[in-house]
């Protein structure tokens, strides 16, 4: 390790010389860290990161001159001050901060950078991927990690969800700092205020990244299918919600598309999302029926003393000559609907126990099919419960309900599945005038019309 090169240099140990870097020192004393006991709200962060990324451990840590103190390792119990720290070369927390960016290994013990590391066995590193906490001045003062005791490659998602994990520790330690010095400094409390203000802005776009995180950027293409999602964000106060959707491979000629809404906003909507999707990834491939897939989640849900409660609906399919035909599950969701090519719509599914509230769960598979121009719709109750804006002229309706639900889907007769979406967001913008009252997630699969 001591042949490692860093922006900084090294010390004669062989360790970054910015370690030693007056301004970061300072830096690390005025973000109140050192010394400090685990808090739920870094906690929340290091269990989301594990949820996402499917690594065993997650840590926050703080890394100083010659010691490395511990801020969230969730899987020990908090011995102390103590105890809750070690040496700096022990661990390779310092490695991200050396270098100000990510540092990410698959193989610990062939990586040249960090082979022969003294903290590979007593941390059980196979793999490790960290990033740098930084103060609101740019000092790099800590670094949020995950740990897997196998070699494995990181994927893109992972690495991104934790960079946007790690953002979201240092605007909570920008907030605090600067929170602060606005009750101690009232000389400079107009500066300290706007520094408030902009770290708050932060957080905001920090919650609007990780909502992104937890949906796919892309759907992956269906053979024979016109897929496409859309996610609307609610008006006002951006905040990380339970909306999500996922569409994937499940085995052989079977796909499995899902839609699911968690109860409630924030860090613990995230953590049970990212266990939905995950839970459900994982069982897709081994069970076709989706309400035994929604029954394991259920089951996981529960074993882990999941935060929040969900909804869902579940659809395995596969596409044929003749168009495509799968069997449909929903816990507790509103119904899917199914735009037939000569423009009807029918309601399908029957609506079961909604999940994380109780051990038995009753789910019903239904089956289905898609003749070619026929539609499939999910969607999140976003698009069924539209209010209108409350400063707004009345509209004909109380409410956007599930029969203008249907009617807009009726509306957009012989339109694609990205153009089926955008009609809908458009009735429902034209509903509210622009203020939505929840977010709504929207997903539709079409079997195009034969030439």
């Amino acid at each position: 390790m001591s042949g490692l090169e860093y922006p900084g240099g090294v010390r004669e140990d062989g360790l970054p010389a910015v370690l030693s870097d007056p301004e970061r020192l300072a830096a690390l004393e005025a973000s109140g860290m050192v010394g400090s006991g685990p808090e739920s709200v870094f906690d929340d962060l290091t269990r989301l990161a594990v949820s996402v990324t499917g690594a065993s451990i997650s840590a926050i840590t703080f890394v100083g001159e010659t010691r490395t103190y511990w801020k969230s390792v969730p899987h020990l119990p908090y011995g102390g001050l103590e105890a809750w720290q070690n040496a700096v070369g022990d661990s390779f927390c310092y490695f991200a901060v050396g270098a100000d960016g990510p540092f990410v290994v698959e193989d610990a013990e062939k990586d040249p950078r960090t082979a022969g590391h003294v903290a590979i066995g007593p941390w059980g590193v196979g793999a490790w991927a960290g990033f740098p906490i930084v103060s609101s001045d740019g000092q790099a003062i800590g670094t949020m990690c995950v740990i897997d005791p196998r070699p494995r490659q990181w994927r893109p998602q992972d690495l991104e969800t934790l960079a946007v994990l790690a953002r979201a520790v240092s605007s909570e330690i920008s907030l605090r700092v600067s929170l602060g010095t606005a009750r101690t400094a009232l000389q400079s409390a107009e500066t300290a205020l706007k520094t408030a203000e902009s770290a708050l802005s932060t957080s905001r776009e920090l919650a609007r990244s990780l909502q992104d995180s937890l949906l796919p950027p892309v759907l992956r293409p269906v053979p024979a299918m016109d897929a496409a999602a859309q996610y609307l964000p609610a008006s006002g106060d951006v905040e990380v919600v339970g909306d999500f959707y996922d569409l994937f491979h499940a085995r052989g000629p079977w796909w499995t598309a899902v839609m699911g809404d968690v109860c409630g906003k924030g860090t613990e909507a995230a953590k049970v999302t990212a266990l939905a999707r995950y839970t459900l990834r994982a069982d897709a491939g081994d069970h076709l029926s989706p309400a035994v897939v929604l029954d394991r989640l259920n089951t996981a849900m529960r074993a882990q003393r999941a935060p929040r409660f969900l909804t869902a609906v579940q659809a395995t399919f596969r596409t044929t000559a003749t168009g495509a035909s799968g069997r449909l599950c929903l816990a507790g969701h509103p119904p899917a609907l199914v735009r037939r090519a000569d423009g009807r719509v029918r309601r399908i599914g029957a609506r079961g126990t909604l999940l994380g509230v109780m051990d038995q769960v009753r789910l019903t598979d239904v089956r289905f099919r898609l003749a070619p121009g026929d539609l499939l719709f999910l969607y999140t109750d976003g698009a069924c419960e539209a209010r209108p804006a409350p400063d707004g002229p009345a509209p004909s309706r109380p409410i956007f309900d599930e029969e203008a639900l249907a009617q807009a889907l009726a509306d957009t007769h012989g339109m694609s599945a990205a153009a089926t979406n955008a009609h809908v967001a458009g009735a429902l913008a034209e509903y509210h005038g622009g203020w939505a009252s929840d977010d709504t997630a929207l997903l539709s699969l079409r079997v195009p019309p034969r030439p």
